[in-house]
């Protein structure tokens, strides 16, 4: 089975809902929940460079501390230590397969990068439908 493992924050509708989304595919992923056990740096380099986007992207700009640290027109290098220092800036959910490495929002961006199929009909919290019952994406 490949391996999948998701940066997590069980207080994050985004975040429970793309969980919910790799199990409904049959796969029990290695869960890390981030705020609790934060990556060291060469880890969130490492994401960051996978995912191929911008330090700004994978800050959390409306947490409050964002604000409180005046992180605005914070430099990548000054991104990345206020992150390490405070990992709730870290934007959720991440999720690392042998497809890709995603920040996952919305939830369904997880699909394109599961290494297997959805096997039932999935519902995000809200009950916005993701996946129908002959489990089909929806749009």
């Amino acid at each position: 089975m490949d391996e999948v493992t998701i940066y997590h924050n069980p207080a994050c509708g985004t975040s429970r809902n793309t969980l919910g989304l790799i199990r409904n595919a049959g796969i029990e992923p290695q869960v890390i929940e981030y705020v609790r056990t934060p990556p060291d740096r060469a880890t969130l380099l490492s994401l960051i460079a996978a995912m191929g986007v911008p330090v700004r992207d994978v800050v959390r700009a409306k947490e409050p501390r964002y604000a409180e640290l005046g992180l605005a027109d914070a430099d990548d290098a000054a991104l990345i230590d206020a992150m390490l220092a405070d990992p709730v800036l870290i934007n959720r959910p991440i999720v690392v397969t042998v497809l890709g490495t995603r920040l996952c929002r919305p939830s369904e961006a997880v699909l394109d990068i599961l290494p297997q199929p959805q096997r039932g009909a999935f519902s995000k919290e809200d009950g916005e439908p993701v996946v129908d019952a002959a489990v089909n994406r929806i749009a």
